[in-house]
């Protein structure tokens, strides 16, 4: 039942992430080489900044030079990111109950569960970035982004450690090559949000 459940979630977000995408999408200015500039030395402030340049790049004219539209665009991006591999592991899911190891379904399992948190999390976080108001609140909103962003990582990092007394073999290493891929995204939307608190907070 909890698997259905999330599974319809997740399915709910489709619609969220559509209106997300389209507040992303780019509009036309005569030159958006500053806005380019600003993305990829804003994204020298994370572990990887090139994949935080090439996924936020294709956004410039829509982010330019805020800081506060980097970071919400980011997030964005990664829950998407954490949408698309819920799916994914759902589908094995299914899969690895006619058959698989019993430790690499039940990882498989704990795995969804826990992405269907994170999922959560970076949400709430984007809904709240599109809710920010100036003063004490702005720091109160922001530390519910930073804590939300940061519990979000924490739980695509749980599903990878769900997989550690599983048998060694291609579902095993194909989930957690996955999960590290979309830690990456999370973890360069979580700089950017850091990033953007620290320049906004007095």
């Amino acid at each position: 039942m909890k698997t259905h459940t999330l599974l319809f979630h997740v399915a709910l977000l489709s619609a969220a992430l559509l209106f997300a995408a389209a507040t992303a999408t780019p509009t036309t200015y005569p030159d958006n080489s500053k806005a380019v500039d600003f993305i990829r030395t804003s994204c020298n402030a994370t572990l990887y900044p090139k994949l935080c340049y090439t996924s936020l790049s294709a956004y410039a004219n829509t982010i330019q030079q805020s800081p506060g539209h980097l970071a919400r665009v980011a997030i964005a991006i990664s829950l998407s990111r954490a949408r698309h591999m819920a799916s994914y592991v759902a589908n094995l899911s299914r899969q690895a109950d006619y058959g698989a190891a019993p430790r690499t379904a039940a990882a498989l399992h704990d795995c969804f569960s826990t992405f269907g948190d994170a999922i959560d999390q970076i949400r709430g976080s984007l809904k709240q970035m599109r809710q920010l108001k100036a003063g004490e609140s702005f720091r109160f909103q922001m530390g519910n982004v930073q804590t939300w962003m940061s519990a979000a990582l924490t739980n695509e990092e749980t599903c990878t450690d769900g997989f550690e007394d599983a048998p060694d073999g291609a579902v095993k290493s194909e989930v957690c090559d996955r999960v590290e891929n979309v830690k990456k995204f999370t973890s360069n939307a979580l700089a950017l949000v850091n990033s953007y608190a620290n320049k906004e907070t007095p």
